[in-house]
């Protein structure tokens, strides 16, 4: 269990962590379950709302939500949010800060000219023993305006402190409102230790089971859910 501890004078103004299971985006829920296809002359598919991994991927984790509203207008970025003054403690005041885009130089990342964000994160984050967290951008969420950078952090030794996520906006000239809550960076916790891969050939079994399992997976629906998913 990843535990999530935040200032308590910060505590009633926070939006808290959840479990990315009960965040699952609304474009989920409001896509439909299938589809005519012109491609196919019309024939009904099925869409992504079908898509067991996908949607375990979207509900992997935790999500950290954006702390409070941000503006966006102009080509500047400004916040109405004054959280108490912190006597006993170290960490900005501010939701975002910034990172100058010569620190992405060499970089293959794609981005608005000369905007990289980074989000504040108020809450600090502890995994058991032997484990890391993975910080990364909230999995198949393209429809956010940005893209937050992936980082591992061995949160079991590191779980006093704070990891915040640089993120690149991605939607130049974008104006409007990104609302407190916004997920801002997903979080899952990963095993510590190497893991390796071992590649090898199908035995005649192994080949004879992967067709069956692509014979059924053709003929039916469903058999990955019913069969294979926990």
């Amino acid at each position: 269990m990843i535990k999530a501890r935040c200032h308590p004078a910060l505590e009633p103004i926070l939006p808290k962590p959840v479990e990315a299971g009960r965040a699952l985006p609304d474009w989920l829920r409001d896509m439909p379950s299938e589809v005519a296809a012109p491609s196919l002359g019309g024939e009904s598919v099925r869409t992504l709302k079908h898509c067991p991994p996908l949607i375990d991927a979207l509900s992997l984790g935790v999500l950290i939500p954006l702390a409070t509203d941000l503006t966006f207008a102009d080509g500047e970025v400004s916040w109405d949010w004054a959280p108490p003054v912190l006597e006993d403690a170290r960490i900005s005041r501010a939701p975002i800060g910034m990172h100058v885009p010569e620190q992405a130089s060499g970089a293959p990342f794609r981005m608005a000219p000369g905007l990289i964000l980074k989000f504040m994160n108020f809450w600090t984050l502890e995994a058991p023993a032997g484990w890391s967290l993975l910080f990364t951008h909230p999995l198949n969420r393209e429809d956010l305006p940005f893209r937050t950078l992936s980082g591992l952090v061995d949160c079991d030794l590191f779980h006093d402190g704070y990891v915040h996520f640089p993120a690149l906006w991605q939607e130049a000239g974008f104006t409007g409102t990104l609302p407190a809550g916004t997920p801002v960076a997903q979080v899952i916790a990963l095993p510590r230790g190497a893991q390796g891969v071992e590649t090898g050939v199908m035995e005649p079994a192994k080949i004879a089971a992967n067709r069956a399992v692509q014979t059924e997976l053709q003929e039916a629906r469903g058999v990955y859910r019913r069969r294979f998913r926990h």
